[in-house]
């Protein structure tokens, strides 16, 4: 591993992965999608001009997609990859958006204790080594009644041929959809059914990306008779918290 990356179990991802990381695919199909799923999963009216931390913020193209859903009053971009942080930067100015950006390793927040609003975690939690911890982190910083936006994919979709042979990931810390909700709930964060979803979009499809289905050769599976390979979750840490 490289010494530049500020986590000793930092995960280097292929050259293909950072370049899909800016592709329109990952803004439009990935990204936006997910953002608009997470917004619909708020069981209470949104949190008005919050403090929100993108917590594996990579090149920030999700800065736009906050900033016109949550309209927050700080947006805090973290990554452990200072290159990835120097094209946040970037993207922030191209959009006009006003930007902090931390350098930190997700399982050390460098953020104080209840001082965010909103904890936004897209696709960055299979690509931690230290996933307890780092969802300990995420419970500190987070006020009593502030909302941890987890959007994760499952094992059953990184543990495909066509994953593993794109992308690098620590495939011995993959979790399923419901190991991953356990985890969140035993950290001490709450939410019922009507706060979780579990898409099942295109390029979710494990190994052929729903080519068979959009070709009438297979009938999609419903929700219980399939495997998930994508979950969202909106949880919020309870108002009189103790920390655990």
């Amino acid at each position: 591993m490289s010494s530049q990356y500020l986590s000793k179990n930092y995960v280097e991802e292929t050259k293909f992965g950072f370049w899909f990381l800016r592709s329109h695919t990952w803004q439009h199909h990935v990204l936006r999608v997910a953002i608009n799923d997470l917004r619909s999963l708020f069981s209470d009216p949104l949190p008005v001009a919050p403090v929100l931390l993108d917590a594996g913020c990579g090149q920030g193209k999700s800065f736009q997609y906050l900033q016109q859903v949550f309209a927050p009053e700080r947006l805090i971009g973290l990554d452990a990859d200072p290159h990835s942080l120097d094209l946040s930067r970037a993207e922030a100015a191209r959009q006009g958006i006003a930007i902090e950006l931390i350098g930190s390793d997700c399982a050390t927040l460098d953020v104080a204790d209840a001082s965010v609003d909103v904890l936004f975690c897209h696709q960055t939690f299979h690509h931690l080594v230290e996933q307890h911890r780092a969802l300990k982190e995420f419970y500190r910083v987070l006020k009593p009644g502030g909302y941890l936006l987890f959007a994760e994919s499952t094992e059953a979709y990184i543990d495909t041929w066509v994953i593993r042979w794109l992308f690098r990931h620590p495939m011995h810390v993959q979790k399923s959809a419901e190991e991953y909700l356990e985890m969140i709930r035993e950290q001490g964060f709450e939410f019922g059914p009507q706060n979780v979803s579990y898409p099942y979009l295109w390029w979710s499809r494990a190994t052929d990306f729903g080519l068979l289905e959009r070709w009438g050769l297979r009938q999609p599976k419903p929700a219980g008779q399939r495997e998930e390979t994508l979950v969202n979750v909106v949880a919020r840490k309870p108002l009189a918290s103790t920390e655990t």
